[in-house]
């Protein structure tokens, strides 16, 4: 599957299905792009190198101080490495910094859908730390890929969730750098054209 052409921004994402470990519902069960299309739901794929390694479980336990908030939001979280879904169920029940996680933790053992966002790693059969936001409707409206040893901040994926779902009621709107709900955003106009700081002050 090496001819796989990875999904850029603003492109709809093929369906696919992952296999998952729901730490909520202590039990193994299945994640549907189709499915949560059909339920409205934002879904962020938050990839990473392995289970029971070093950096990663720091950024998970970051991102389950957000879960509660993007859930609010109407947004659900995968986590998604390509070990199984039976290493997933261990290494959350042994983790200790993973004790908070409730959100899904899903599997891609081939690398299929790895490919599909480009953070397979084919030397080391291993994900990038990508992370993906897609809309209700299936559109990838994020992309964010690091290498293996920087971790990730939650405060800017829950800032970038909280952009674009209030940009799909406000679509003539953009959000400024560092835009947090409540903060002024920009309405895009000839007469905007080089005053910028003015609209902002």
């Amino acid at each position: 599957m090496s001819d796989i052409t990875p999904i850029r921004v603003g492109q709809d994402v093929p369906h696919f299905e992952l296999e998952t470990y729901d730490p909520a519902a202590g039990d193994f069960g299945k994640f549907s792009l189709e499915g949560a299309k059909r339920e409205g739901r934002w879904i962020v794929l938050v990839f990473y190198p392995a289970d029971f390694t070093f950096v990663c479980p720091t950024e998970l336990a970051d991102i389950a101080e957000k879960q509660d908030t993007l859930k609010a939001l109407g947004c659900d979280i995968y986590g998604v490495s390509t070990d199984t879904k039976f290493a997933h169920l261990a290494w959350r029940n042994s983790e200790k910094l993973l004790q908070n996680v409730r959100y899904g933790l899903a599997a891609d053992p081939t690398g299929i859908v790895s490919k599909m966002f480009g953070v397979y790693d084919g030397g080391s059969g291993l994900a990038l730390r990508g992370t993906f936001i897609i809309s209700p409707e299936g559109r990838l409206v994020s992309s964010e890929i690091n290498f293996y040893n920087v971790g990730r901040d939650a405060d800017e994926l829950l800032r970038k969730v909280e952009a674009n779902t209030y940009l799909v009621k406000h679509p003539e709107q953009a959000c400024p750098a560092k835009w947090k709900p409540g903060s002024k955003t920009l309405t895009p106009s000839k007469d905007m054209v080089g005053k910028v700081y003015e609209a902002l002050n």
